[in-house]
């Protein structure tokens, strides 16, 4: 059965097993990470006396850092043709780290602690995200990616709910949380070295220097629309600690703010896979123009509603305009780069958007400090509007047409 046909009848069940590992592998990983994200910018700011503008630097810096690591070893992946040995050391990595957080006793700490996770994170993304396209039929990647999304999204709702119950397991003792934020992580590096197998290398001819000129200008229009559109898009979706401290702001209490979480990311698991698997029945272009719609409301909710009601309802629509569009990026990026340059195309994707989440960060805490909250939702509504603009302006070049992948 090809891709196609598959997408049409047989769904997840005929998603390659090694898929589902790594859905689950992110999954564990996000549930130690977010346990800990999901307290720390309170530990930040009331613990270590950290600002909004501090914040959002660090969280800029640290997903910044992630994608330009990205670039290097999704080029590595392609020229050595192995992607999972990358990707388990990313994960190892960033297991590594975790213990620091409930060690760290300064804020320099927490910074080196999520430099070097965020390295790991660097590591694994690009060549685990080149493994998905290589494992995944032509007529499957959205369902792949979307399913892939959601197990990772699953892991980062889970992460925060934990994180309520054992803050009130131990008293607010955010070390103790921490500490128990280590195990998963050590669970998915388990998984992905003894689950995921890598399939036959499918381009004959390595490129040499993924990163040249001549090699990149392999990659074909519709690739570049897409970088183009996220970057702009992702200029609009700044870090989600913002989330956490508007709820704080409204009145949330500090060991219920893992709530804002929880609630986003069940709307986003919920609706990552269905919308992936539509993708590939449909086209990926009027989705990703709902997503981008969802953004805008979500942004004007969060901004203009007042108490914890808009807050609420601001965090669930972001949710799914998460869940509309997150694996709908990747899948695009796997329908346009050619076979040998995959983990490159993925790299550079990813350092696009990193440097515009850095961007995005920095602006949003510099709002937030100098005019407040609101200022920093309606900016987002603004750069979700302009991608959008994007979307309908780059239709034509191939954007989210999916079977447009070129060959190695």
């Amino acid at each position: 059965m090809d891709g196609k046909t598959a997408a049409k009848t047989g769904g997840w069940r005929v998603l390659p097993a090694g898929i589902w590992a790594l859905g689950f592998v992110s999954m564990l990983m996000d549930v130690s990470s977010e346990m800990i994200h999901a307290l720390l910018p309170i530990y930040l700011t009331a613990g270590l006396g950290a600002t909004a503008l501090a914040v959002g630097v660090i969280e800029g810096i640290a997903e910044a850092t992630a994608a330009i690591t990205k670039v290097f070893s999704g080029a590595l992946s392609d020229r050595i043709g192995r992607r999972k040995e990358l990707a388990a050391l990313g994960y190892g990595l960033a297991a590594l780290t975790k213990p620091v957080f409930p060690l760290a006793s300064s804020l320099g700490w927490v910074v080196a602690a999520r430099f070097v996770d965020r390295v790991g994170k660097g590591i694994r993304g690009a060549p685990r995200d080149a493994l998905i396209a290589d494992l995944t039929p032509e007529g499957l990647r959205g369902a792949a990616f979307g399913l892939r999304q959601s197990l990772d999204t699953v892991g980062a709702f889970i992460g925060p709910l934990a994180a309520i119950g054992l803050m009130a397991l131990f008293a607010d003792d955010f070390s103790k949380v921490f500490w128990v934020a280590v195990i998963p992580a050590f669970l998915a590096l388990a998984l992905i070295l003894t689950a995921v197998h890598e399939p036959p290398r499918q381009d004959r001819h390595p490129p040499r220097n993924p990163l040249s000129r001549a090699e990149l200008s392999q990659l074909p229009p519709g690739y570049w629309a897409a970088v183009a559109v996220s970057a702009v898009f992702t200029l609009a979706r700044f870090s989600e600690a913002f989330l956490i401290l508007r709820a704080a702001e409204a009145g949330l209490a500090a060991a219920l703010v893992p709530l804002v979480l929880v609630g986003m990311n069940l709307v986003y698991a919920l609706a990552a896979y269905p919308v992936g698997a539509l993708s590939d029945r449909i086209g990926r272009r009027g989705l990703l123009v709902a997503g981008l719609a969802l953004l805008i409301l979500a942004d004007l909710v969060l901004a203009l509603v007042p108490g914890l009601s808009g807050v609420a309802v601001g965090v669930l629509i972001w949710g799914l305009h998460m869940g509309a569009t997150q694996g709908l990026l990747s899948a695009l990026v796997a329908d346009a780069a050619p076979v040998a340059l995959r983990g490159t195309a993925f790299g550079l994707f990813n350092l696009v958007t990193g440097i515009a989440l850095l961007l995005a960060s920095v602006i949003a805490g510099a709002l937030w400090e100098g005019i407040g909250a609101q200022a920093t939702f309606l900016s987002g509504a603004l750069f979700a509007a302009l991608a959008l603009a994007g979307v309908l302006w780059l239709g034509r070049a191939g954007l989210a047409r999916p079977g447009s992948v070129r060959r190695g």
